[in-house]
């Protein structure tokens, strides 16, 4: 059996971020203040982000050029390989061809790292010493405290405590390439306290462990705070991904029918995604599909309103998606799609009907998760399981159709962390979770009033 593995010369890379803004039909809201309920000014927002990407983060710039040093820490491991799942159409017998860009081979083993390493190298740049964050299953965590490493900056990382507990090493990961590590809600921070009284069996949300991030980034002037996901500037870094798929797919003489990512904040399914919207609009008959856990259905039964991105309304309030900043997941594995709200960009995006949303159970999802694995041998994350999924449904919905399809996912990170997980889905332990509709009203009844 062929094996079809297209792979860039260093040299070939992209040299620009791609930010699509600039051709958006719709521009978004603008952010609002948590304090005076305004639009917040760059001034504000310095508080926390250095001007340089609060730049990047407002701006409508098309091309952005990516800095020589970026350039040299990305070559590490970037182009990241197309390649084609030959042994999983065979598994599924269908005349579908399914492709994937290869995202787990960063030294972290996910996405992350695109944006981690300009988000370390721009804060350096402004004189900043520590950045503080979030993580939800531990790959932002990583990804961080790799690219501060790297840069000679200090990190503390505040992981969702279910997450904390579920995947140990990646403490031990974090913690190997210089970072602090606590399980949020953590004892360090006044809101981290606050929510262990209020809340004493939590297993903790990216919301709470934002706001302790945040919390420590306004009470220390040598510390900004490092957001993963969610944010423009995010997306715009990742859209590497996206850039390159595009050129490699060119190589195949291939146009991808869909293109598909799962979604928690946005991130990675921005970076295969936006460049092929920004084709889509220009012509190019493509479907693009995000898909989100059953259990965290922030797009496909959450508004489109403004809403704080952390629990204890630090954070910048933002019109996207959300299922309510008072939201709290269940601890479902797939701990980085467990956020109560969805990229401004990504939202506007849905809103516009350039981009599909769904969800699924994670039972369904570790099944094809499986499948991929015994197929084509890479244990893929539990996120990245929602999108093969997706894949696979696409590929057997060609199969019953007798058409052919091109297929192209972003598989975002390896699980050779997440082992508890599949362990915990071979042994019959997993069950999927359908939020209640009742409890997502009960959320979005807290949602800020903004005029």
């Amino acid at each position: 059996m062929e094996q079809i593995r297209v792979d860039l010369k260093t040299e070939d890379m992209p040299k620009r971020w791609y930010n699509i803004q600039a051709d958006m039909p719709n521009p978004l809201a603008p952010p609002i203040h948590p304090a005076t309920n305004e639009p917040a000014t760059p001034e504000q927002m310095n508080v926390i982000f250095p001007m340089n990407l609060l730049e990047q983060e407002m701006s409508p710039q098309r091309w952005w050029e990516i800095p020589q040093e970026v350039l040299d820490i990305y070559a590490l491991w970037r182009p990241t390989p197309l390649q084609r799942a030959t042994r999983l159409e065979k598994a599924l017998g269908t005349p579908a061809k399914i492709y994937y860009k290869n995202e787990s081979v960063s030294p972290a083993g996910s996405h992350k790292p695109n944006t981690a390493v300009p988000s370390a190298y721009y804060n350096k740049q402004a004189g900043i010493k520590r950045l503080s964050t979030e993580t939800g299953a531990g790959q932002w965590g990583s990804a961080l405290s790799m690219a501060t490493n790297f840069f000679g900056l200090e990190c503390t990382v505040y992981m969702v405590r279910i997450s904390y507990e579920q995947k140990p090493y990646r403490k031990s990961l974090i913690n190997t390439w210089g970072a602090s590590i606590y399980p949020s809600p953590s004892d360090q921070t006044e809101a981290g306290r606050r929510f262990r009284e209020e809340y004493p069996d939590t297993p903790g949300t990216l919301g709470m462990a934002i706001t302790e991030a945040v919390e420590d980034a306004v009470n220390n002037k040598d510390t900004n705070y490092s957001l993963g996901s969610v944010l423009n500037h995010v997306c715009l870094h990742q859209t590497i991904i996206g850039e390159e798929a595009l050129k490699q797919m060119a190589l195949l003489g291939e146009n991808p029918d869909v293109v598909i990512g799962c979604v928690g904040g946005g991130s990675n399914f921005a970076g295969l995604a936006f460049p092929y919207i920004r084709e889509k609009m220009a012509g190019m008959d493509v479907r693009i599909l995000a898909v989100e856990p059953g259990s965290c259905p922030t797009v496909t039964k959450g508004v489109y309103a403004y809403d704080y991105g952390d629990t204890g309304k630090m954070a910048p309030i933002v019109k996207m998606h959300t299922l309510g900043h008072t939201f709290v997941p269940p601890g479902i594995h797939a701990g980085g799609l467990r956020y109560h709200g969805m990229a401004p960009l990504v939202s506007r995006l849905v809103k516009d009907n350039l981009v599909e949303a769904i969800s699924y159970g994670q039972t369904g999802c570790f099944e094809a998760g499986l499948l991929f694995a015994r197929s084509e041998g890479l244990v893929p994350a539990p996120e990245s399981t929602h999108a093969i999924k997706a894949a696979v449904d696409e590929a057997i919905r060609a199969k019953e159709e007798g058409k052919e399809r091109v297929i192209l996912f972003n598989l975002s990170g390896h699980g050779h962390f997440d082992m508890a997980a599949y362990d915990a889905y071979l042994a019959g332990q997993l069950s999927d979770y359908e939020y209640p509709t009742e409890l997502v009203e009960q959320a979005l009844s807290h949602l800020p009033q903004i005029g």
